[in-house]
Parts: structure tokens; sequence; C-alpha cells
């Protein structure tokens, strides 16, 4: 297993994750997931699943923003 995964969303890099002691820590690689910025994940693969829900609810509010 790698102890460092880059997670893309929608063909773009959203950022990498680093194996942590305590599971994976995220590092945005775009301003856009900086709220993302140091949280920890049990996996890689949540992290991914994470990053993804993250930009669709910026979609989301983009779209209902006046």
């Amino acid at each position: 297993m790698s102890d460092t995964y880059i997670i893309e969303v929608s063909s773009q890099a959203a950022g990498i994750v680093v194996r942590d002691p305590g599971g994976y820590r995220f590092f945005a690689a775009s301003h856009r997931f900086n709220p993302m910025e140091g949280q920890l994940f049990r996996n890689a693969r949540e992290a991914e699943r994470a990053a993804f829900q993250f930009a669709q609810g910026i979609q989301e509010a983009a779209a209902v923003a006046p």
C-alpha cells in the first residue's frame, strides 16, 4: 500500500493524501479544496469520496446563488 495518493475530481487535482499515524491527511492542490486542508481520513478512498462530495456541494451552491 502506498503512502501518498493524488485525489482527482472531474479529472482535476483536488489534493493529495499522505499516510499519517491516524490515517491519511489531505493537502489541497487547489484553492477550491482549501477547506479540506489537514482533514484526516481512514483511507485514500474515503478522502476521494469526501472531495467529490465537497465539489458537488460547491457546484450546487453556485447554481442556487443569485
